[in-house]
């Protein structure tokens, strides 16, 4: 599924192609919370890295969190690099090159409408403000860290993965 998305004053924009296109996880770290605001939609969509294409990224800044602050702890910074719009704050994608075929964009920068998963998966819940509320029963799962099912896993679990080709990619 090809997605198309932007920052809130469209000065970025992008497209790139999602074989796990459901926006199922919901990461309740301080990292999402705070980078990405509230829902942390951060880490549930997988996109092949070699159809990313983007506009507008002379207006682009990247995070890289202080590794101490991350779950591996160490010295120096996550090689992960969470995008985001410098003129307007939007979290935009989050790419680490320990991954290089992946690139992450955030479900919140996504224009185009996405379909809706058959159930929600709550990570890190050891780090939930205990003034959030989690949804519980039939279609959500918890997990207190990461779970052992990866994203792609995930997807082909419930018939969602998309084995098709990219096709063309749409305008933006």
């Amino acid at each position: 599924m090809w997605l198309i998305g932007s920052c809130r004053c469209r000065a970025v924009t992008f497209r790139v192609f999602a074989r796990s296109p459901y926006p199922y996880m919901r990461c309740y770290c301080s990292i999402c919370r705070k980078t990405a605001g509230g829902g942390g939609f951060a880490i549930n969509l997988g996109a092949d890295a070699t159809t990313f294409d983007a506009r507008g990224e002379s207006h682009l800044q990247v995070y890289q969190v202080p590794a101490a602050e991350t779950e591996s702890g160490g010295e120096g910074h996550s090689p992960a690099r969470r995008h985001f719009c410098s003129l307007c704050g939007s979290a935009l994608w989050l790419y680490d090159p320990r991954w290089p075929e992946f690139i992450h964009p955030f479900a919140s920068a996504i224009d185009t409408p996405l379909p809706r998963p058959p159930e929600i998966v709550h990570i890190m819940l050891d780090f939930k403000p205990t003034w959030v509320p989690v949804p519980d029963g039939k279609g959500h799962v918890h997990h207190r860290r990461y779970p052992d099912e990866s994203l792609e896993a995930w997807h082909r679990r419930h018939h969602l993965y998309d084995e098709s080709s990219p096709g063309p990619a749409p305008a933006f």
